[in-house]
């Protein structure tokens, strides 16, 4: 089952960043996910199944994109 990802989504991956942060955010979808670290602001790019396989948990929810009405 593929995990719901929306743009702006804050979450906590499972192993810190050598910046000492754990929390990133979504700046990105598609095939790959890219993320943005909330302590130093670098930008990485995941396959998707990478991200899902690291992700602990969603601090923050993006806002829905709107097309689900």
């Amino acid at each position: 089952m593929v995990m719901e990802v929306r743009l702006g989504d804050v979450v906590r991956l499972r192993k810190v960043h050598p910046c000492g942060g754990y929390d990133w955010e979504v700046v990105r979808l598609g095939a790959d996910i890219g993320i943005r670290c909330r302590n130093c602001g670098r930008r990485v790019l995941l396959e998707r199944r990478v991200f899902e396989k690291r992700v602990k948990e969603f601090l923050a929810r993006g806002e829905p994109d709107g097309s689900e009405s």
